[in-house]
């Protein structure tokens, strides 16, 4: 599932299209296609994992789940769930949910919970946090109405950075360490998404899919931790267990 800097990447790739109006809609998406052609794309937004296609009275929100996907200007021959084509490109997605909202799309998202957003509101985060002290803070730094965008390989690196043990419950955690956290899923986003454009994210992974710590040298654990049963990547010794 693509994590929040790749729906970035996406829409950045998709701005040219901006102000342009859609001349043939097509795909086997369960929406009104006739609704969207000839209608003119407003904005191109982002919250989270949610990728945002603006027009005056309704977005289409689309949400890659597990396997899906999209081309800028490129086909292939999976069956396409939504084809929008422009004057100046086309743009096809596939496997992914498509879903119509209506209305402005400020009127359906949060933009202070994406960690990417300019909007971002720390002390929102911290909040959220002190209201799930009984809950892992494997399983609430995934959760997207505190965390937008974080997926499990921001989780596992940032604990990792932060020196906590995954399965660590929330309101056990000192307050400087929980603050350390909010930051470092933020600045963490902001570096996945650098190191993905330069194609050196994989290279960059400290603990994620990892065998050994890089600190200690010790064998990391692989372990499906929390409510969600996510896997996480960890180490015992430089990671601190607060229960």
């Amino acid at each position: 599932m693509p994590e929040g800097p790749s729906i970035v990447i996406a829409k950045e790739e998709m701005t040219v299209f901006i102000g342009k109006k859609i001349i043939e809609a097509n795909g086997n998406a369960k929406i009104d296609i006739d609704r969207i052609e000839d209608k003119v794309l407003t904005d191109v937004k982002s919250w989270g994992k949610h990728l945002l296609l603006c027009f005056d009275d309704f977005t289409i929100r689309i949400h890659f789940l597990l396997f899906g996907s999209y081309l800028v200007n490129e086909s292939k021959s999976t069956a396409i769930r939504l084809g929008l084509v422009f004057k100046n490109g086309y743009i096809n997605f596939y496997a992914a949910s498509v879903k119509i909202l209506e209305g402005n799309a400020d009127a359906h998202y949060d933009w202070s919970a994406d960690v990417m957003n300019d909007g971002w509101n720390s002390a929102a985060a911290l909040k959220k946090l002190s209201d799930n002290k009984q809950e892992l803070i494997c399983d609430v730094l995934l959760d997207q109405d505190i965390f937008s965008g974080v997926g499990n390989i921001i989780k596992n690196e940032v604990l990792f950075r932060t020196k906590v043990n995954p399965t660590s419950i929330v309101g056990k955690i000192p307050s400087k360490k929980i603050k350390e956290v909010v930051e470092q899923a933020r600045i963490y986003s902001f570096d996945f998404l650098k190191w993905k454009k330069e194609y050196q994210l994989k290279k960059q992974w400290l603990v994620h899919t990892k065998k050994d710590c890089v600190q200690c040298g010790k064998a990391l654990v692989k372990e499906y931790t929390g409510k969600k049963k996510r896997r996480s990547f960890f180490c015992t010794t430089c990671q601190k267990l607060y229960v």
